[in-house]
């Protein structure tokens, strides 16, 4: 078991091979579908996302009262942010489901991993100790959210360029 916390290093990245098992702790970010293409189109427009993105982990989750919990990944709006968000210094993309072979061979190539979360959001939820919205905050649980996570569990499902799921 591999203990991550952010911001991860590319060295830690190198090290991880498909089927690993991590815990993550540290602040990482939470977007999804409806999000997603907005923080894509910030940082094409050079614009401040709130946070420093170098190192960090997204968790393909909404945040709501209940808790959080992994949503599919292979969904067209966050597979395909995947490219843009590790070239800007995202590490570690967090969530559930097969993706295509294009998206985990181009993370292979910029030194970044996807790893898939069991649908845990009780467990997820006593592990999960601050909650902040950084950006679109009208789209409630969809906005982009900041929160603080103690041991997520989850297994690396794609590093350099071999996927869990061939």
């Amino acid at each position: 078991m591999t203990e991550l916390t952010t911001p991860i290093s590319d060295g830690e990245i190198a090290k991880l091979k498909v089927g690993d098992t991590v815990l993550i702790s540290g602040y990482i970010l939470c977007g999804r579908d409806a999000v997603l293409p907005r923080i894509i189109k910030m940082i094409e427009e050079g614009l401040d996302v709130g946070c420093d993105l170098r190192g960090q982990v997204i968790f393909h989750t909404a945040v709501s009262p209940a808790g959080v919990g992994p949503t599919s990944s292979n969904k067209l709006e966050i597979e395909s942010s995947m490219i843009p968000l590790s070239k800007a210094g995202v590490k570690v993309h967090l969530g559930k489901g097969a993706l295509h072979p294009e998206t985990i061979s181009a993370l292979g190539e910029l030194n970044a991993v996807y790893a898939v979360i069991p649908p845990v959001t009780a467990l997820l939820g006593s592990k999960t100790s601050e909650i902040r919205v950084l950006q679109f905050p009208e789209l409630g649980m969809e906005a982009l959210h900041l929160i603080k996570a103690d041991k997520y569990p989850a297994i690396i499902a794609g590093a350099q360029g071999r996927s869990i799921y061939e």
